[in-house]
């Protein structure tokens, strides 16, 4: 789709924000564009760092931001994936929380899950009840924010996720049978394209890295603890999971508007659309 926008708007450069698109060597395991697709014009942040290297929110962001103001000077810059904290890392920042506390964290550590709970309801009542509070972690972070930052966590995250991002933005929204169908079919090519030698050829992973979808399943059938039939389904279920996730994510982003795409939908229609209502938002930014 968004090589289609290339031809309907041009002159455009598409820019990665898949978190793990941008690693060399999992092209076929994350359905990276083929070097056909990117003859069709200019691609970035696919496939620079080594999949030892780590990638966070923050080290996107200064390489996304980087690019975008470099491809402004010349050509529009079209932001592509479903990355949700490396889209919002671009488009609001890094949320201001404070940073860890090391002997804030030490201390968290020796007391139990129920009494950490018990604070983070006094300190943040609002959050504590959209908090999964058997979550230690989740809990831990949240009170160690309220705590370092004076004010409720739930505050300090809904000040900055309500920052309006001057963008043009949108989201695919298909039904969630097709989308299913979609990653079930997807999943089966990747096996027919060799993803298996593909993660074996990988070698040493970073943390990040080695949680792309995928990884972990193909791994366990390679070591012997699955069989492949037990392995594709697995990397089916994982994927549907988070593209209900992302769903979810993009219907409580206002700044990304839905656009409904049939099953019979060709992508030069559905480009099309995107295209008239980018060149209102242009005008209106």
């Amino acid at each position: 789709l968004a090589m289609e926008l290339s031809r309907q708007l041009g002159p455009v450069e598409i820019i990665n924000a898949d978190a793990f698109q941008i690693y060399r060597g999992m092209e076929c395991l994350t359905a990276a564009p083929t070097e056909a697709d990117r003859a069709i014009c200019p691609h970035h942040l696919f496939g620079v760092l080594d999949p030892s290297d780590v990638c966070d929110a923050a080290t996107f962001a200064d390489l996304a931001r980087a690019k975008i103001k470099e491809v402004s000077s010349r050509a529009i810059p079209i932001v592509v994936g479903g990355g949700g904290l490396y889209l919002k890392s671009i488009t609001h920042g890094l949320a201001p929380t404070p940073k860890g506390d090391p002997a804030l964290r030490s201390d968290m550590e020796k007391r139990s899950l129920e009494d950490l709970v018990n604070q983070y309801r006094f300190l943040d009542p609002e959050g504590a009840e959209k908090t999964n509070l058997k979550n230690r972690r989740y809990v831990s972070r949240n009170l160690e924010i309220s705590l370092l930052s004076g004010k409720p966590a739930s505050l300090v995250k809904r000040e900055w996720e309500t920052n309006q991002p001057r963008i043009a933005a949108f989201y695919l929204n298909r039904e969630r049978d097709d989308v299913f169908e979609r990653i079930n079919s997807r999943t089966q090519l990747m096996f027919q394209e060799n993803v298996v030698e593909e993660v074996a050829a990988l070698g040493a992973l970073s943390a990040t890295a080695a949680k792309a979808i995928g990884v972990r399943e193909i791994l366990a059938y390679q070591n012997g603890e699955s069989d492949l039939n037990t392995c594709i389904m697995a990397i089916q279920q994982a994927t549907r999971r988070y593209a209900k996730r992302q769903e979810t994510w993009f219907r409580r982003e206002v700044s990304f508007e839905k656009i409904d795409v049939g099953i019979a939908d060709d992508p030069a229609t559905t480009a099309g659309k995107i295209a008239g209502l980018f060149r209102d938002r242009l005008g209106a930014l």
